[in-house]
């Protein structure tokens, strides 16, 4: 269910309604939002994916952007203690992945993104967009 873009807090106390949401998550958002990406979007997968449990996805306006995005969340995320056991895509930045294992973070260029809308491939997860 796709709603208008919300703060961070509403999107965590509407994800905590279903369970806990992972620690990972929060990091990987706010580091996201400070390097101003946009249209950064959560996906809910839990029971829809074997996979994973959320995906976070943003946009950059250029490569450069979308590699500051992905950069500043693998700085948030190891601070925090955190480390993805994959990474993706980072030298050219137009579409970098991290996988945190029950969460995997995609950072799109945004024509990249468009090509690829995963939010439509998973159109029954419950989508939160940050503002």
């Amino acid at each position: 269910m796709a709603h208008g873009p919300l703060p961070l807090e509403e999107v965590w106390r509407r994800l905590s309604e279903r369970g806990d949401p992972s620690p990972e998550l929060r990091s990987v958002a706010e580091a996201a939002l400070e390097r101003n990406a946009r249209v950064p979007t959560i996906l809910d997968l839990r029971g829809l994916s074997d996979v994973t449990d959320f995906f976070l996805i943003a946009t950059g306006d250029s490569d450069t952007h979308a590699r500051a995005i992905s950069e500043n969340i693998l700085d948030r995320t190891r601070e925090d203690g955190f480390r993805p056991v994959g990474v993706e895509g980072l030298n050219a930045g137009r579409w970098v992945l991290m996988d945190y294992v029950g969460l995997i973070v995609h950072v799109f260029l945004g024509e990249v993104r468009e090509f690829y809308r995963l939010e439509r491939l998973w159109g029954d997860a419950p989508l939160f967009e940050l503002e």
